[in-house]
């Protein structure tokens, strides 16, 4: 379907290539004429880009609702047409696809807006403002190369939007490159964007072998013709094994067990960064990837349960490190990591919608979150710039000291936040009381959906549940602890005291998350199921489950008492600065576990990176330099090359060669001697000679 086409039947499927259009064209007009162009005019250009891809997002979403769902492939440009690999660049709209693009862009286009106001200052207090430009040329290819993802309508379309979200986090976790976390010279955001890109290589490996594997045994990449081709012709051997491959990409790209170690140092990147790829992008493709992919799961049990097992150990695992972290974003990151897995044990049940639905809820509250923990930051930073410049108690002296060792993101520095930042507060609230599941809060809704389908499908499913379970109650947990930290008891710091407000380009956007966090349940509400009807006309076998009070009320009970056991500990009795965790005494060894992310990254270090670094170092110094190049090159051939050419020089050469060539000088020189003596100058005698020959050849002729 063309843009004609759209014009003459009044839907608007010939518009699904502005979906990437307006990003790139975004991002080109501010690489091009930004460096002219003040920072709002930038942002602007930027966040209308994301703010039109939205809208095109919303006229799909009614083309599809007029059409009743039916799927609609508009073909761009042929693409790739080699022997039986036949692939055009087509996108693909339907009505999973076409949510994808509705959360992405919409919540994107939040994140845009708010990060106007946000990189403003960030750029100022690093000291340079040159950098404002190329964030959004960034975060708009984001946005073009999520869109790519969602709507190919091939495997191989899909996976060039797999590597451009890969490539984007690189760019933008390190961002600042030169920087480390509190903003002092260093290149720990560099180590971090080039972790990230590390592990999602590894994940990448496993999607690109899952495609190999694909082509190898259906002959396509496109969706439909290996969807259709493993329905009449399943081999559980081969679908398992790709199943199994993409699980790997899954790990990698939606941070779970054992992939999931880039995202926590994702947090190097910019706050409206960190609301991107754990709300909005990158991390929820792992997850689309195995709901797009649901014929081929659903054919394999013992991979489903695989991918259901990897998602609540994930869920768990994470929230376990979550209760013992204090930046104040490292906590929300560890959080997203759970989250993630209740998506990815969801859809490993084959609960696509839930898994689904509670995609959409997070990416509310978690963007929520992560942008009021940014304005926090901000707030606390605006505080000490306050103090360092000697607006407020402290001497110069020691405002200095604390601009070198403050950190603005460690909770610990915070308390009654309340007060100086009463908008922020209260966005921050609406957050964590949907991530925390209460009623009626959007997270209430899409998380016990999840865990309604791991009871109904326990058997199937052993340990999920309670797995689950367990991941929810410290969820609400950590939440509690981290507002009763920020928020109240006494101001922990000068800083702190002086903490200011955000202005309305960072809170209103807020604003609308906080709204979507509160009312996003309405989705999927029990009785009207409108995200599990329009996604069935995608997802086969889909159904619409009832409300069961019994699990709703024990996750709402266990998430109560979670919450009044964080008041125990950390708000009734507030923490004081330079006192440990109340939980770091009764725990011991268990807390310091969580404190230290249970040394998993240590282990990476001791059991992968170490060796191979020393591996590396043994390739390159001591068998490429030393034995290589010093002495095979040196000794061997460079030795062995001069050995030869004096052999060949002298003994050959002189001795042979030039010996037989003056031993035939020397007889020609004593022949000619021998012969000269002939040569007497009388023509008498050389007459004579002449005869002599004449009468010998005359007498030769007659006797014979």
């Amino acid at each position: 379907m063309n843009l004609s086409e759209t014009v003459n039947t009044g839907y608007f499927f010939g518009l699904v290539p502005l979906l990437v259009f307006f990003p790139i064209a975004g991002m080109l007009f501010n690489m091009i004429f930004g460096g002219k162009m003040s920072e709002k005019a930038i942002g602007t250009v930027a966040s209308a880009a994301s703010g039109l891809t939205f809208v095109v997002a919303v006229l799909l979403a009614y083309s599809l609702s007029a059409t009743h769902g039916e799927l609609h492939q508009v073909f761009l440009a042929e693409w790739i047409h080699i022997g039986e690999l036949q692939l055009d660049w087509t996108f693909r709209v339907d009505t999973l696809s076409v949510v994808m693009m509705l959360v992405v862009s919409g919540v994107g286009t939040l994140i845009h807006i708010y990060a106007i106001g946000y990189m403003h200052e960030d750029v100022r207090f690093k000291d340079d403002v040159r950098r404002f430009r190329r964030f959004f040329v960034f975060l708009n290819l984001f946005i073009a190369m999520m869109m790519i993802l969602v709507s190919g309508d091939s495997y191989l379309m899909l996976f060039v939007g797999w590597e451009g979200v890969g490539l984007c986090s690189f760019l933008l976790i390190g961002f600042w490159y030169d920087f480390n976390i509190l903003g002092q010279k260093s290149t720990e955001n560099a180590e971090a964007g080039k972790k990230a890109f590390i592990a999602n290589r590894v994940g990448d490996f496993g999607f690109l072998l899952a495609m190999f594997t694909t082509f190898w045994h259906f002959g396509s990449l496109q969706f439909d013709a290996v969807f259709e081709s493993a329905s009449h012709h399943p081999d559980p051997v081969v679908i398992s094994a790709i199943t199994l491959f993409m699980l790997i990409g899954v790990t990698g790209k939606s941070a779970q067990v054992p992939l999931y170690v880039w995202l926590p140092d994702a947090m190097a990147g910019p706050t409206p960064v960190s609301a991107l790829i754990h709300a909005a992008t990158m991390v929820t493709a792992g997850v689309y990837l195995v709901v797009r992919s649901a014929p081929l799961y659903n054919l394999v049990h013992s991979t489903s349960y695989i991918v259901a097992m990897i998602g609540a150990v994930t869920a768990l695992f994470a929230a376990t490190i979550a209760v013992g972290q204090y930046d104040i974003k490292k906590v929300l990151a560890y959080s997203t990591i759970s989250q993630l897995g209740f998506m990815v044990a969801a859809v490993g049940m084959g609960a696509y919608v839930a898994g689904i639905f509670h995609l959409a809820t997070h990416a509310f509250f978690k963007a929520l979150l992560f942008l009021s923990a940014g304005s926090i930051i901000l707030g606390m930073e605006r505080g000490h710039h306050h103090l360092a410049h000697g607006h407020g108690d402290h001497d110069d002296a020691d405002a200095h000291h604390d601009e070198e060792v403050f950190d603005p993101g460690d909770m610990r520095n915070m308390g009654n936040l309340r007060k100086q930042m009463p908008v922020t507060f209260w966005l921050y609230m609406a957050g964590t009381l949907a991530l925390a599941g209460i009623f009626p809060f959007a997270g209430f809704w899409s998380k016990d959906e999840i865990l309604l389908d791991a009871k109904l499908h326990a058997e199937h499913y052993p340990g999920v549940y309670w797995l689950l379970a367990a991941a929810a109650f410290l969820t609400a947990f950590y939440m509690g602890r981290q507002i009763w930290m920020v928020f109240f008891g006494k101001e922990r710091t000068e800083v702190a005291k002086h903490a200011q407000e955000s202005p309305p380009v960072m809170t209103v956007p807020l604003m609308v998350l906080a709204f979507l966090a509160v009312f996003g349940g309405a989705l999927n509400l029990p009785g009207s199921h409108a995200l599990t009807h329009w996604l069935e006309h995608t997802i086969e076998g889909v159904h619409a489950g009832e409300f069961d009070f019994m699990v709703a009320g024990v996750s709402t009970v266990l998430a109560l008492i979670a919450i009044g056991i964080s008041w125990l500990l950390y708000g009734k009795n507030p923490l004081k600065a330079g006192q440990i965790d109340p939980l770091k005494k009764p725990l011991g060894f268990v807390f310091t576990g969580m404190e230290n992310k249970w040394f998993v990254d240590e282990g990476y270090g001791a059991v992968i990176i170490r060796p191979f670094e020393k591996l590396a170092k043994f390739l390159s110094i001591d068998l490429d330099w030393n034995f290589w190049h010093d002495w095979f090159h040196n000794e061997v051939v460079y030795a062995g090359f001069q050995g030869l050419a004096k052999f060949l020089a002298d003994p050959v050469d002189m001795g042979i060669i030039n010996a037989i060539a003056d031993w035939l000088a020397e007889i020609t020189k004593r022949s000619s001697e021998k012969l000269s003596s002939l040569q007497n100058g009388f023509v008498r005698s050389y007459a004579l000679s002449v005869l002599v020959g004449v009468v010998m050849i005359l007498g030769y002729l007659l006797l014979k």
